[in-house]
């Protein structure tokens, strides 16, 4: 799979495509049955399979503070897509200008004149273009007469729920792993390269792996029993993971902190993908270093009692 970071770096890479488009934000089950129908699509036509992706996601860029959480990175996101078996990744950088371009532009320069697209498929609630005026529509009245073919593919749902991006937020805020594991098609984990930190939780006698989350805000937020696996040599542990911004220290970006069970090496600059499977307790400040430290230890113990009913 190839990644093209905005629409200048595309330089005829393929002549025609199949497409699809949006956020596709936690790849979660209706994005991958919308997918896997792209890639069956693109069989049939003898094409290549195109998705893309705007980074930041819209909302994070019409409104920062408000946005919702985001589940997945743009790094997760693209392992997940090529897993599927996707050809190319188009990346559109969203900013005002790509904000203001109307939806016939997008439709004509982009769509059809640059990427030359024979078949598009879109969720049923995706827009696009100027104050979101593209839509399912627009998109047949341009197919019709451009020779190429637009299909609308209906919500995912799963025991009457409604696959989304959001439903999978509200399970993972109401801590059901079990339900966000069924929304997903697999457990929700964050991956990430492991960083340097300011050392103080070996200060406090439980060293941690310190993981950048590159998202504003996080899905996650507390402590949590985790399994985490080291996808540079395939090791296997559990462990306790804080999510969130440290308050007892003054933080104001939110960070992944992850203390392995019975480990002591040096991971520095390798890749954990951390499974979450159940919360402990919300992020919360204390008075002191001492309180802080003493609360860790109970976390700790609890963690490891239920890593022990995990391995009896």
């Amino acid at each position: 799979m190839k990644i093209i970071r905005g629409i200048a770096n595309f330089k005829n890479q393929f002549s025609q495509c199949v497409l699809t488009l949006g956020n596709f934000d936690g790849v979660h089950l209706g994005h991958q049955q919308l997918i896997n129908h792209l890639i069956k699509q693109g069989k049939n036509l003898n094409l290549p399979t195109v998705v893309m992706l705007f980074e930041p996601q819209p909302l994070e860029f019409f409104t920062p503070n408000n946005a919702p959480s985001r589940l997945t990175s743009f790094q997760e996101k693209v392992i997940f897509i090529e897993k599927l078996g996707i050809d190319y990744i188009i990346v559109i950088p969203f900013t005002q200008t790509f904000a203001n371009m109307p939806a016939d532009s997008f439709i004509q320069d982009w769509l059809i004149n640059k990427l030359q697209a024979k078949y598009i498929v879109i969720g049923d609630d995706f827009r696009f273009g100027f104050k979101r005026q593209g839509d399912i529509n627009l998109l047949q009245q341009y197919a019709h007469n451009n020779r190429f073919s637009v299909e609308s593919m209906p919500t995912y749902v799963w025991n009457n729920l409604r696959i989304s991006s959001t439903a999978v937020r509200q399970a993972l805020l109401n801590n059901d792993f079990k339900l966000a594991h069924c929304l997903l098609g697999r457990n929700y984990t964050i991956q990430g390269r492991v960083i340097h930190g300011n050392a103080l939780a070996r200060q406090l006698g439980f060293p941690t792996a310190n993981i950048h989350l590159h998202r504003k805000k996080p899905a996650l937020q507390g402590v949590y029993f985790v399994k985490v696996k080291n996808i540079c040599n395939n090791q296997h542990y559990h462990g306790i993971a804080n999510i969130g911004i440290r308050p007892t220290i003054h933080g104001k970006t939110a960070i992944l902190e992850v203390n392995l069970f019975d480990f002591s090496g040096d991971i520095y600059g390798q890749y954990l993908d951390v499974n979450f499977v159940q919360k402990l307790r919300d992020e919360k400040k204390f008075d002191s270093l001492a309180d802080l430290k003493q609360q860790i230890a109970r976390d700790v113990c609890t963690a490891k009692k239920i890593s022990a009913q995990l391995t009896n």
